[in-house]
């Protein structure tokens, strides 16, 4: 394997960006304004494919989590009392805002999450998908009437802005899993803290900044603090201020974060890991099976949770499934994301980097076989397609998030519902069958909060509920179904006629 990346590239001036602000990106976003990194530490931001560092952020202390909570609680009142078409239309504008700018954010997602054009292209849409549904919320924050077992009452449920919202994101679609929370938690009249995830404190955190400083967010509506989750973590999700905290990464983590969360009487919402099988049945149509197989397994080296981590085929088509599978990953292009046609860029650091290519390894130990990639070099991992696995093997048991394509074979449907279900998490998954009747079955017998029958696990519209089960998280996100994390119900009962008691 040997990866080129073309020496008449330059690391582009980041600071120079048109939607960075000023005084560049080596600063917090606290109460509408970009604070100076002083005397703290720094956190540097490299490219994943050049190792080259971009630039430097400040990694926030525990007092920066504290007074940027504290602003937000202070701006949080009046903004929910601003008019609903008022809150939707400054979250709409950076809609807008990430459609002028998109040329900026495809190089920020190159250089900084390793993302190839492709990818820029999906998280740009659905970004501003996401935000045009989330702002839309502002109009849809409705309450109802309820009839009242009391004569002459009138009982009426509102909805009210939940306040304070903790924020804490991943890297690896950084600037959509924050739009996600932030535009409806912003346009239902709640203000925001967000901590971006230290891989891309900018696409995850700053440049939306910046953006919702340009379409005229009013201060401490938003606030970022960019910083190690070992150092302020801990504070941030146990923070006493927040009435929820929405948080996006592992099952390891994310336990931690609920836990905390808890503690302080605080709403957790949780979208964790998934281990996802994509199950091709006896009468599937291998071509469209393994065309939807490789874009679920190796779109953005596979390093997202509704990936598909393991491809469970029939018996009778797995060796055909495997070959094309293993040639489809052998004719995808590996470069620098910068670079025109590549479609497979690097994965995100050295951590994880040594995990994927140590759950190949010791599955390949333990009997499986390597029918395509199996190499790296620097961050870059072939895309890499395993026969004679099993589902115990660490490369199927484990989320791998990487370029990584288990397949397993199973003799019945109800084995492969069976080899689906066995595995803590309950994410997303996919059916493959030309009858969908049956395709349906399956899908109904799968313990998982999304399936995609004739498709695969890879999917994620703004306006469609998304969410697991077990230990892919708590709650659901996109449109009406983020009303139950971001806000709160309150009754208010009006007696209209004199009620009689009985003393």
């Amino acid at each position: 394997m040997s990866i080129e990346i073309d020496p008449s590239y330059e690391e582009p001036d980041v600071d120079g960006l048109d939607i960075a602000p000023d005084n560049g990106w080596d600063a917090l976003y606290a109460d509408g304004e970009w604070v100076s990194a002083g005397d703290r530490d720094a956190i540097e931001v490299e490219n994943p494919a050049t190792r080259a560092t971009l630039t430097t952020v400040p990694s926030a202390t525990e007092d920066d989590v504290d007074e940027a909570y504290a602003v937000a609680a202070d701006a949080q009142e009046e903004w929910a009392e601003r008019p609903p078409q008022e809150r939707a239309a400054v979250v709409t504008r950076v809609g807008d805002l990430i459609d002028e700018y998109a040329g900026d954010l495809a190089t920020l997602f190159a250089v900084e999450c390793g993302g190839v054009g492709l990818k820029a292209g999906f998280e740009t849409e659905l970004a501003q998908n996401t935000i045009e549904v989330g702002g839309s919320l502002a109009m849809r924050r409705t309450g109802n009437i309820k009839e009242s077992v009391t004569p002459g009452k009138e009982n009426m449920v509102v909805r009210e802005p939940a306040g304070v919202v903790g924020v804490i994101t991943p890297w690896n679609f950084p600037l959509y899993l924050t739009s996600r929370v932030v535009a409806p938690a912003i346009a239902l009249g709640n203000s925001v803290v967000l901590k971006p995830d230290e891989n891309t404190p900018i696409t995850g955190g700053l440049a939306l900044a910046a953006l919702f400083e340009e379409a005229g967010l009013p201060p401490g509506v938003l606030n970022v603090v960019p910083g190690y989750g070992h150092e302020i973590g801990d504070h941030f999700s146990g923070h006493p201020v927040p009435s929820v905290m929405s948080f996006t990464g592992s099952s390891e983590v994310g336990r931690r974060v609920g836990q905390r969360a808890v503690g302080q009487f605080t709403d957790p919402a949780l979208e964790l890991g998934g281990n996802n099988a994509h199950i091709v049945l006896s009468d599937a149509d291998l071509e469209r099976a393994v065309d939807a197989g490789a874009f679920g397994s190796f779109t953005h080296q596979g390093q997202e949770c509704i990936s598909i981590n393991r491809h469970l085929v029939h018996e009778s088509l797995y060796d055909d499934y495997v070959a094309a599978l293993a040639d489809r990953a052998e004719g995808l292009p590996i470069g620098d994301p910068r670079e025109e046609g590549a479609l497979v860029g690097p994965v995100i650091n050295e951590s994880q980097r040594d995990k994927i290519v140590r759950f190949v390894e010791e599955s390949v130990e333990r009997g499986a076989t390597v029918e395509a990639g199996g190499d790296h070099e620097g961050l870059f991992i072939e895309p890499t397609v395993l026969s004679g696995m099993t589902n115990d093997m660490p490369a199927a048991c484990n989320e791998h998030f990487g370029p990584v394509a288990p397949v397993i074979p199973f003799e019945s449907d109800e084995e492969a519902v069976r080899i689906a279900n066995d595995t803590e998490y309950g994410l997303s998954g996919s059916v493959q069958s030309t009858d969908v009747a049956r395709a349906r079955d399956v899908a109904d017998g799968m313990e998982t909060g999304m399936v995609h029958i004739n498709d695969q696990s890879l999917n994620d519209e703004p306006h469609v509920a998304f969410g697991g089960v077990g230990a892919s998280g708590i709650g659901r996100y996109n449109d009406e179904q983020i009303l139950d994390t971001l806000t709160t119900l309150k009754l208010i009962s009006i007696q209209r006629e004199p009620r009689e008691y009985p003393y």
